[in-house]
């Protein structure tokens, strides 16, 4: 008979490590209940400030709950995690501008910035200026334990998934993971209520979560990096009404991609009077990067759009 475990996130870790000791055991079949820490760790508060974006000091690890050991996963398996629910566990999020760290560099970004958004009606993240972002949440860090030995940086994602930030791992999705280890040893962490295609600044609406997951196996299956099916349409809380977007061209994708970004943070500065750091903040959390075009050598297109529907005001 399946069973709804519970996990709490009194105790975290930093690092993948397939030497870490599981915090539960699991059957197929079952689902766990998750409690997760935002990827500060718990350091803001709403009354934080800039001042306090620098202070927290360097990053640590993303704080991640498990792991939890699925019995009979193998190497070679794939574990199979249907996403059930996941909400908020506070009242407010945040998004941080960090010198030197996101898609833009230090130069443009030179003095930190932090933005508190209010998530108390449950449905959107609000920060003033008329900006509503529809509250679409998922966990930014989904993984299996590697096959190789130590400890490994959540930072980057890997073959394992972790630090993905697909966006679209919202409630109804399931996602597929391939089983390094024994168990599998899966944990979770890094919640967002909402995020744009590309996490620009290098964070989204950070968020404390409940992350309800369902696990299953698919034995022998052997997939080389994740995968996932949605329910439906994709982000369906801001895929209707108008769009603003901009694009860049040229041979290099990351720099086509940092232009885009550009052009639409002048855009938000002059049509919608944000300073260039709320731009900058607004793109991270809600406009997508897209590869419009990679074929027609020597330049491609990158683009980059905008829902306008998250403006409860007109443009001046």
């Amino acid at each position: 008979m399946p069973t709804t475990h519970t996990l709490d996130c009194e105790t975290v870790h930093y690092e993948w490590n397939n030497a870490l000791v599981p915090r539960l055991e699991i059957e197929p079949g079952d689902t766990v209940v998750f409690d997760t820490r935002d990827s500060a760790d718990g350091y803001y508060r709403p009354a934080s400030s800039h001042a306090d974006v620098l202070a927290r000091g360097p990053f640590r690890g993303h704080p991640l709950t498990g792991p939890v050991r699925v019995n009979g996963a193998r190497p070679g398996d794939v574990l199979v995690v249907e996403i059930v629910e996941v909400r908020p566990r506070a009242s407010f999020g945040w998004t941080a501008i960090r010198p030197g760290r996101g898609l833009l560099p230090e130069a443009e970004f030179a003095k930190p910035f932090l933005q508190i958004w209010d998530l108390a009606d449950g449905t959107h993240a609000r920060m003033g200026h008329g900006i509503a972002v529809p509250i679409e949440p998922f966990p930014g860090v989904m993984g299996t334990a590697l096959d190789e030995p130590g400890r490994h940086s959540t930072m980057p994602p890997r073959k394992n998934g972790g630090n993905m930030d697909v966006k679209h791992l919202v409630a109804g999705t399931t996602l597929y993971l391939p089983v390094w280890v024994d168990g599998a040893l899966f944990s979770v962490g890094d919640a967002h209520a909402a995020q744009g295609d590309g996490e620009v600044c290098v964070t989204a609406v950070e968020m404390v979560a409940r992350v309800t997951l369902r696990f299953d196996l698919q034995p022998r299956r052997a997939l080389k990096e994740p995968q996932l099916r949605t329910r439906g349409p994709l982000a369906a809380g801001t895929n209707h009404g108008p769009f603003f977007a901009t694009t860049a061209h040229g041979p290099d994708l990351f720099a086509a991609a940092q232009q885009a970004v550009r052009y639409m943070i002048d855009h938000l500065v002059t049509e919608r009077g944000l300073s260039r750091e709320e731009a900058y903040i607004l793109s991270s959390v809600a406009v997508d990067l897209k590869i419009s075009e990679i074929v027609d050598t020597p330049n491609w297109i990158v683009s980059a759009f905008l829902p306008e529907s998250v403006f409860t005001q007109r443009a001046r």
